[in-house]
């Protein structure tokens, strides 16, 4: 074969292998890419010549794909699927804090291990029953999944974990909280009592009420 003829044949590979990223709305793990038939030379030349942007370890993302609004979460949801955006992360999210988290809040099944992964940074809160399963909620970012807890579910757990993230972030969300959703207090209190944290929390909420 020519060397014009090889040249001409990775080009069809490459575009070829730009048509099922982009399928899949840009993003695919190095698993997904092998099991769609993308080798790993097509993956390492597409890499090193700006085609494919290395989102961090296993996966990659079309360079030409616009950013998502929120790149962390999404690149989260690709790579612990069992995630779910937690705490400051979620408080951000749902617009309750004016605290910008520096790494990604995530709550996670107390039989699971901390993944490891280097993007985005994580820090791992584990739950077990109720607690982990109730007031998820999914959202489709740019193709990907995204697990949320609820506004009032965050605030719950923001006092459960009041003494990793601050007490002054817990209370500002709950003022923010009754401020936006002053008909939804019962459904806070409902997720306290699950978090345990409901004689915690109701001295702050009657001085707002």
């Amino acid at each position: 074969m020519t060397s014009m003829a090889i040249a001409k044949r990775n080009k069809l590979t490459v575009a070829r292998a730009c048509d099922l990223f982009a399928q899949h709305r840009g993003y695919l793990r190095t698993a997904q890419a092998l099991k769609l038939g993308i080798s790993p030379a097509t993956l390492y030349e597409m890499a090193s010549t700006g085609i494919l942007v290395r989102e961090g370890r296993g996966l990659y993302r079309l360079a030409e794909t616009e950013l998502p609004g929120h790149p962390d979460l999404v690149a989260l949801a690709h790579r612990v699927p069992r995630a779910v955006v937690c705490l400051i992360s979620a408080l951000a999210f749902h617009e309750l804090t004016t605290q910008i988290p520096h790494r990604v809040y995530v709550a996670l099944p107390k039989d699971t291990k901390k993944p490891r992964i280097d993007y985005p940074p994580i820090d791992v809160v584990w739950l077990s029953g109720w607690a982990y399963t109730e007031g998820i909620e999914r959202h489709d970012l740019d193709g990907a999944v995204v697990a949320v807890y609820s506004t009032a579910k965050t605030v719950a757990d923001c006092f459960r974990f009041r003494h990793k993230i601050g007490t002054d972030v817990a209370v500002e969300a709950l003022k923010d909280y009754t401020r936006k959703f002053k008909t939804k207090i019962d459904e806070l209190v409902r997720f306290a009592r699950i978090d345990r944290v409901e004689g915690v929390m109701r001295p702050y909420l009657e001085a707002l009420m």
